[in-house]
């Protein structure tokens, strides 16, 4: 999802897609793995956690004043959904890598690459949501935190 929203983030501030699509700072089963990337002259931080434990480590060095972050993704699964619970249990840490490392491939290859690219995207934002970061795609597609006792 972070490689994603980055390689539509990318298009949205240049009009072109990124010549590198991986975003490889963000690629492996770190349990939180951060990306600066420049688009436009604007530094983009970007960090993906995975296990809830790292979600809280990094929600708190948001809540302690971090702000250098301008994407962050959630994972409750070490690892993501590549180790999660719809995969087999006890599989190996090499098991895992394999996977991880043949979507990594498939991805490669496939003549679509970018969600900004995918004709039902297009036509979700065509003929339904509008514009990207428009009222009605940031009304239905954005969540807001609110502060819990």
């Amino acid at each position: 999802m972070a490689a994603a929203s980055a390689r539509t983030a990318h298009f949205l501030l240049t009009g072109e897609d990124m010549a590198e699509l991986v975003l490889a700072e963000v690629r492996d089963l770190k349990g939180i793995k951060e990306a600066k990337l420049t688009i436009a002259g604007l530094t983009i931080g970007v960090a993906v956690a995975s296990g809830l434990g790292n979600a809280r480590h990094l929600l708190e060095e948001i809540k302690d004043g971090r702000s250098d972050l301008h994407f962050i993704e959630i994972m409750t699964c070490p690892g993501g959904c590549i180790a999660g619970g719809g995969q087999p249990l006890g599989l190996s840490r090499d098991n895992v890598v394999k996977r991880m490392q043949k979507l990594y491939e498939i991805d490669s290859e496939e003549p679509l690459r970018t969600s900004h690219g995918n004709a039902m995207v297009q036509q979700l934002y065509d003929e339904f949501l509008g514009k990207p970061l428009g009222a009605r795609s940031h009304e239905l597609l954005h969540t807001h935190d609110h502060e819990r006792t």
